[in-house]
């Protein structure tokens, strides 16, 4: 009797039948529960573990508010919380069960913890969950708004690129068109610009911005471009002026130049003509 007192507290324990029916012992595993008990290892092929596990009752006081919630002894705190949220509105994450004056992890057992049918559970808010949680959800909302203001912007600037295609195509042909068609539509992608510029964003979303941002900008260069050049005369509105056109306009210049040399030119041969003429007398 010594003997099976000491290998049961060294070894792990063996049951045998008293009757002697079986020769074989089984094996018996063990776990350890949350309060440090020693207790026998479920065992889901056992015939005590094929029997259904007993609802129970759990009283769950919330505020002011009492809930009785029936669920199965063997489920998790967890579980339990789910169920309280359907009564409570609660979202899971924000909820911390405390029984017996101890918060209870999700992943724990109701009846390792001890709860019994009729067990009295406190539920309280956990501020720090609620407010991640509520941050996480803010800076989601705010993607999603950002997200959308680029894409409406987006099709705003498709909108205006058609317009700058239908001036640059006039312009380019030594066509002329009215100087504020093209200084209202500068105004109206400067708008877009300064809508880009507004809209904060991470990721993906930044991505889309930052390359919205360039198509604004490339299209803002080419309406410059345009209007230097609906500026010039209609001869020099399809290429810019050659080295040699531009070299044309001194030419008049010195024509005038030339005029102004020749006019005291009279006067002057007249007097030495008439100067050498009095000495050969």
């Amino acid at each position: 009797m010594m003997r099976m007192r000491t290998k049961t507290a060294t070894t792990p324990m063996h049951r045998s039948s008293e009757s002697g029916s079986s020769a074989d012992s089984d094996l018996v595993d063990w776990e350890l529960r949350p309060g440090g008990m020693l207790v026998q290892k479920r065992n889901p092929d056992s015939d005590g573990a094929s029997m259904p596990a007993p609802t129970i009752r759990v009283r769950v006081k919330y505020c002011s508010s009492l809930h009785e919630i029936h669920i199965s002894s063997q489920s998790t705190f967890g579980e339990l919380k789910k169920l309280l949220e359907a009564q409570t509105g609660l979202h899971p994450q924000d909820q911390k069960l405390l029984f017996k004056e101890k918060e209870r992890d999700s992943n724990a057992y109701l009846d390792m913890a001890g709860v019994k049918d009729k067990s009295k559970i406190v539920l309280v808010e956990d501020p720090t969950s609620q407010e991640r949680r509520y941050i996480e959800m803010r800076k989601n909302a705010k993607m999603e708004k950002a997200a959308k203001s680029i894409s409406e912007i987006s099709l705003e600037v498709d909108k205006l690129a058609g317009q700058v295609s239908a001036l640059e195509s006039v312009i380019s042909r030594g066509g002329k068109v009215a100087e504020n068609n093209v200084l209202n539509l500068i105004e109206l992608l400067m708008t877009q610009l300064i809508k880009l510029d507004g809209i904060i964003a991470d990721g993906d979303v930044k991505l889309q911005r930052r390359m919205q941002v360039k198509r604004v900008q490339k299209y803002v260069e080419t309406l410059d471009l345009l209007k230097m050049r609906n500026a010039m005369p209609n001869n020099n509105r399809k290429t810019p002026p050659s080295p040699l056109q531009q070299r044309s306009s001194p030419v008049v210049v010195t024509t005038k130049w030339e005029t102004f040399d020749s006019t005291p030119a009279p006067s002057t041969s007249t007097t030495h003509k008439l100067d050498w003429e009095f000495f050969e007398f």
